[in-house]
């Protein structure tokens, strides 16, 4: 029988931690003197204490550690942790990815003037319209016809603050003209669908994100720097890419000012 500062020493734990594990029902000892209170272990509780210290390396809780040395949902605990750390390890898996790829393009002497980050957009109601367009030009008169149509029909109904407009390609591949395009603006409540608008709820999405500053003419490399992006670093495009306009005529005089965010939905390749 060992004392318990014994036995601390031959488990490599502190006294307090064997105090707190009998105060847990954990690891009781096999002996406690009645007149001093003094705590006595055997030798062949050492292995239960392995394995209490080998779960805890392996991050269960203690009231984890309890229900599987317990016998209780043993199977069901064990698969729930493997499974988050599988979760663990592709979420660093994947900023090891971005990381060689930032070292990379820096010792390259590559200016980045893309920076991409992979976001969550959360679910929401959108009021969509959906038609063909000659040239990308025509998008900057066709979007505000469209939103005088949506108030005329719906004067109660009002855009999400932040503001969320964005536009999606369903064309599948870049078009000189006659470009399918999707005119979607986030609102916080549905209306009546009214003359080619209609009201949606548009699903949460994974999206590899970017930020182009200037005039759209120019928007193709913020493009090409996305797609080699997800390239390097394990994702593959997994809808229509969209266009978020959050600075543009309406607001800015000179389009050198003009802010667009590209999204380009994404799943590990």
């Amino acid at each position: 029988m060992y004392r318990i500062g014994e036995f601390s020493k031959l488990g490599k734990v502190t006294v307090k931690t064997l105090r707190y594990y009998d105060e847990v029902g954990l690891l009781t000892p096999a002996q406690t003197d009645e007149w001093t209170g003094y705590r006595y272990y055997e030798t062949a509780q050492l292995s239960r204490l392995q394995e209490i210290l080998a779960l805890r390396q392996m991050g269960f809780s203690i009231p984890e550690i309890s229900e599987i040395t317990g016998g209780r949902g043993e199977e069901e605990i064990l698969e729930k942790r493997k499974a988050e750390l599988e979760e663990e390890r592709h979420a660093l898996e994947d900023r090891l990815r971005r990381l060689h790829h930032y070292i990379s393009q820096k010792q390259e002497g590559i200016h980045m003037a893309y920076q991409i980050v992979v976001k969550d957009i959360p679910a929401c109601t959108v009021f969509s319209y959906r038609t063909v367009i000659p040239a990308y030009s025509d998008l900057m008169s066709l979007m505000p016809e469209v939103g005088a149509k949506v108030a005329a029909a719906n004067p109660q109904v009002k855009c999400t603050e932040p503001e969320y407009c964005f536009i999606a390609y369903h064309d599948g591949e870049y078009r000189e003209k006659d470009i399918d395009i999707e005119i979607c603006q986030a609102v916080t409540s549905p209306g009546t669908d009214a003359d080619g608008v209609v009201f949606k709820q548009m699903p949460a999405v994974k999206v590899a994100s970017t930020l182009h500053k200037g005039a759209y003419e120019s928007i193709g490399a913020a493009y090409a720097a996305v797609f080699q992006w997800l390239d390097a670093n394990g994702y593959k495009p997994a809808g229509e890419p969209r266009e978020s306009y959050i600075d543009g005529i309406w607001n800015k005089e000179d389009a050198s000012d003009w802010l667009t965010e590209i999204q380009i939905p994404v799943t590990v390749a």
